[in-house]
């Protein structure tokens, strides 16, 4: 993507050039958007999902496996099983402290020491405690369940709440990103998120990239929350905002006014790369985090990385007037100092010589060959192969080499004459 610029910032009564002006000019084509109306109800962080590594103690599963409320790091615990797509086998919760404890990897015996443990946090958990209160409290959970325990790295979700402004009808074709998974969810009655079921109206919910990478999810969040009985919650939370532009109105939350949130979403392997990449530009050290409490100092980074990797732009190569305004006025309110003036924040992906790239190499030969002998033609394929769980790392695989997503259907196309030309349909 080509590198875009802000809209310059205008005074409501003088039109001059200011700082914090509500008034914004495409420098392209001279149009100015007045967004004195916006409210900024906070950027929080939303979500946590801090996994560790150990080896569960025997002791535990026995108890959950009997259900119910059982007692546990001193506290009560509703226990049982919960499905595989979450990709563990037991689950342990409390939703009183604001916690989800999921224990026992499917694809990890449970006698050999791995990625055992993630805790689920809550939003009034988070906001209740300092990162580093709340990550000894996760520290603490994982030492009682597993011997040998350390973080294997966190996700978070970053959520700025907002009134006055509402997504653009045709927010799909305007915003420019990288993702190659796009989901409007107009006209779509029965909406997910994170296992909740969401009842949304028309043009109510956007959906940008893959879960396993970065999302931006925009969505009607007065209407999230009151399907989840969750309104009274998330009112209060707003209405302790008071208003950053006026200091003469002590409420910025309108009660009658819908919010909208826009919701950026890193996995832990995303932040995994970030911590392998990003560094100090006073010191060069990686910041190297792999806990909550550690990345807390970087969440600003993070939502400004979001905000470049997904741009609504105005006119070409030129944000939209709130995106400028998020870029400049947007703060994670979080009680940590934060990192973002002095790192440049870097992802750091494996290269195509490692192991990852090697057995890529590998897999794609077997996959050709498999192909080759139950007679399936390449559009199909790759479309099979686009549909695998691992087909993130395939494609980024191929795309440190120069090749796209087009490429890699040519390679498949003529690894597959190939094979049948040179050794027939019965190889």
């Amino acid at each position: 993507m080509t590198k875009a610029v802000d809209q310059m910032r205008l005074d409501g009564l003088t039109a001059e050039p200011s700082n914090h002006g509500r008034l914004f000019l495409d420098p392209k084509t001279v149009r100015i958007t007045d967004l004195s109306s916006v409210r900024l109800l906070g950027c929080r962080v939303d979500t946590v999902r801090q996994l560790y590594r150990g080896l569960i103690r025997p002791e535990l599963i026995p108890v959950i496996e009997q259900g119910g409320i059982i007692q546990f790091a001193g506290h009560s615990w509703h226990a049982g099983r919960v499905g595989r797509d979450s990709g563990y086998q037991y689950k342990l919760q409390n939703a009183d402290l604001g916690f989800v404890l999921l224990l026992k990897n499917f694809n990890v015996k449970i006698d050999v020491i791995g990625a055992h443990m993630k805790i689920e946090v809550s939003p009034h958990a988070i906001q209740s405690c300092p990162p580093e209160v709340l990550q000894d409290w996760m520290d603490r959970f994982a030492r009682e369940a597993m011997e040998h325990m350390e973080p294997n790295q966190c996700a978070v979700h970053l959520a700025l709440d907002v009134q006055g402004w509402t997504p653009p009808a045709d927010l799909i074709d305007l915003l420019q990103c990288r993702a190659r998974t796009r989901r409007d969810m107009s006209g779509i009655k029965q909406v997910h998120y994170d296992g909740e079921a969401v009842s949304y109206g028309r043009g109510q919910s956007f959906l940008f990239g893959s879960a396993s990478g970065i999302q931006l999810a925009l969505y009607n969040k007065s209407l999230q929350a009151w399907s989840i009985d969750k309104l009274d919650y998330w009112r209060s939370v707003w209405s302790a905002m008071d208003n950053p532009f006026d200091d003469q109105d002590d409420q910025n939350y309108d009660p009658e006014a819908p919010v909208w949130r826009i919701e950026l979403r890193y996995h832990h392997s995303i932040v995994q790369q970030f911590a392998d990449g990003s560094a100090d530009t006073h010191t060069g050290a990686m910041i190297d985090s792999r806990t909550f409490a550690e990345l807390a100092a970087h969440l600003d980074g993070l939502f400004q990385y979001g905000l470049q990797s997904f741009r609504l732009l105005s006119s070409k190569g030129v944000f939209d007037a709130f995106w400028t305004l998020m870029r400049q006025d947007v703060k994670v309110s979080i009680p940590a100092e934060s990192l973002a003036g002095r790192t440049h924040y870097k992802r750091h992906f494996k290269t195509s010589q490692g192991f990852t790239g090697k057995n890529v190499e590998l897999f794609l030969g077997n996959f050709i060959s498999l192909l080759a002998r139950e007679r399936v033609g390449a559009k199909k394929a790759f479309a099979s192969l686009r549909a695998w769980a691992c087909w993130p790392v395939i494609r980024d695989h191929y795309a440190a080499k120069g090749k796209s997503e087009g490429d890699i259907y040519k390679h498949i196309q003529q690894l597959l004459t190939e094979r049948t030309i040179r050794w027939g349909r019965a190889v």
